[in-house]
């Protein structure tokens, strides 16, 4: 989860000066390999930098600046003498600076339970260059992770922001770890969850938690409210996901190992208020036959071939009652109808579990360009018997050549056209969005693309009378003709004169 490219972000220069060290570390590392290097060592600065923050703090008011729950009460990890970063900083331009590192790294994990087995400790291998690690080692000592501004979630930012030009690198490979930011936060804006349970079955890096932990922060809420659930079947990813929670101060339940969501479920008893997910488009094989009695398919068995329907019925057996999803999903998941989907999608449907869809813009994604959509589900709908499509595929502002994002902007439109919906006072726009009863989803064969019920966008007038523009426009067209004629005359000429004829 990245979330500060674009004109929807917080200023980049902190996590650019970041990446820019990190990036020396490259040589001919795969970005895969190096990323857990550099998050790693971002990591180490940030709780160096705040262990030293309150070192500080402890010796001002002549505490034992040694003792342990004296940095552990107020959320620092305790760093012990051999892993501080002045040791490190004093070994980096030693031939061992990458045993140095994975010593402090399991040192810090020997004090602090919570990081136990999360760390990264693989920097003495022959493969990373040592001289560049040591250079990045002495970028990072001349920056304090702590001196910029009050912002107490600035190196979260700079973990996201390598984890976006991480995702950038590695393409299609970046689905295991990576939602782009502006989606998450369209998911977290509609879905709004305050207090309670949060769940997400494929948890990537953790951005769906972060999201909404700073979604309840921006409201003046208190992120104790939430408790966060999930689970990864990635064993680095999950790593990655809890190092980016530790930044942060959340703490959640992964399990205690990463597991596969259908065959091994950490949490088959949890019953969330809010699941936010983006699981794997279109995985096939999920099933070797061993769940098909599984009772998570209440709504029908989902073919092999695709887990669409399986993710979402997963999150619908996790449900409280009350309890809503937010997810993304391929397109076909819209209007399949093969493997049972079709039936699957009338009877999720027929049960009045759908709020909302929305269709969402093409190049949202580093690692697909498929379109996808956006679900929303609710066990206890405000508006029985509606559902909401809204055709989003116009917004977005392309940040690079390859990648759209939405802006701040496009995603308050799109929360607030939800409140309005459940408020009861949505006015239908053509082309953008639409309250429709579940009898006009059935006349529709409960195909759920929401082009089908929002129309087209009405064109402005403009004031020409028909007539004068037909007369106006064939004028046109029929210059166009004429100099067609010229230049295929010309090219025939042209071609004569060399010996061939047209």
């Amino acid at each position: 989860m990245a979330g500060t490219q674009g004109n929807n972000t917080a200023t980049i220069g902190f996590e650019q000066q970041i990446w820019a060290a990190a990036d020396i570390l490259r040589g001919n590392m795969d970005a895969a390999e190096y990323k857990h290097v550099v998050l790693g060592l971002i990591f180490l600065k940030f709780i160096s930098d705040k262990f030293e923050e309150r070192y500080h703090e402890l010796e001002a008011e002549a505490d034992d600046v040694e003792d342990k729950d004296a940095y552990t009460e107020v959320g620092v990890f305790f760093v012990p003498q051999s892993a501080r970063w002045s040791v490190i900083a004093a070994a980096a331009h030693k031939e061992e600076i990458g045993l140095v590192i994975d010593d402090a790294m399991r040192a810090i994990e020997k004090e602090n339970k919570r990081l136990k087995d999360i760390l990264p400790k693989n920097y003495a291998r022959s493969e990373l260059d040592k001289r560049r690690l040591g250079e990045v080692v002495d970028l990072f000592t001349n920056i304090s992770m702590i001196e910029h501004g009050t912002d107490k979630d600035i190196l979260g930012r700079a973990y996201e922001y390598c984890l976006a030009k991480f995702a950038e690198q590695e393409g299609k490979r970046a689905g295991e770890f990576y939602t782009p930011s502006c989606v998450v936060r369209t998911l977290v804006e509609v879905l709004q969850p305050y207090q309670g349970r949060v769940y997400d079955p494929c948890c990537g890096s953790g951005g769906m938690f972060v999201q909404s932990t700073q979604f309840v922060d921006s409201h003046s809420g208190n992120i104790g409210n939430l408790s966060i659930y999930g689970q990864d079947a990635n064993p680095t990813t999950r790593k990655m996901a809890l190092m980016n929670l530790a930044i942060r101060g959340i703490e959640a339940n992964l399990g205690d190992h990463s597991a596969d969501t259908f065959h091994s479920d950490l949490h088959p008893t949890l019953k969330a208020d809010f699941i936010l997910a983006n699981p794997p488009f279109n995985l096939s094989n999920w099933n070797d036959g061993a769940l098909d009695d599984d009772p998570r398919w209440q709504y029908g068995l989902p073919p092999t071939g695709n887990a669409n329907f399986a993710w979402l019925q997963h999150m619908i057996y996790h449900l409280a009652p009350n309890g809503k999803i937010a997810m993304v999903l391929a397109n076909g998941s819209l209007s399949s109808q093969t493997g049972g989907e079709g039936d699957i999608r009338r009877r999720i449907v027929a049960y009045d579990l759908v709020e909302g869809i929305i269709a969402m813009p093409t190049q949202l994604f580093y690692t697909t360009q498929i379109p996808v959509s956006l679900w929303f589900i609710n066990r206890n709908k405000t508006q029985k018997g509606k559902t909401l499509f809204i055709d989003a595929r116009k917004m977005g502002t392309m940040v690079n050549r390859r990648l759209r994002e939405l802006t701040t902007c496009d995603i308050a439109k799109i929360a607030t056209t939800f409140q309005e919906f459940n408020a009861g006072t949505l006015e239908d726009v053509k082309g953008f969005c639409a309250a429709v009863t579940t009898a006009e989803i059935a006349k529709q064969d409960y195909v759920l693309t929401p082009g089908r019920y929002v129309g087209i966008e009405e064109q402005l007038d403009d004031g020409e009378p028909f007539a004068e523009k037909m007369a106006r426009l064939t004028g046109e067209l029929s210059e166009m003709f004429q100099h067609s004629r010229e230049l295929e005359d010309e090219i025939r000429n042209r071609l004569g004169a060399l010996g061939y004829d047209i």
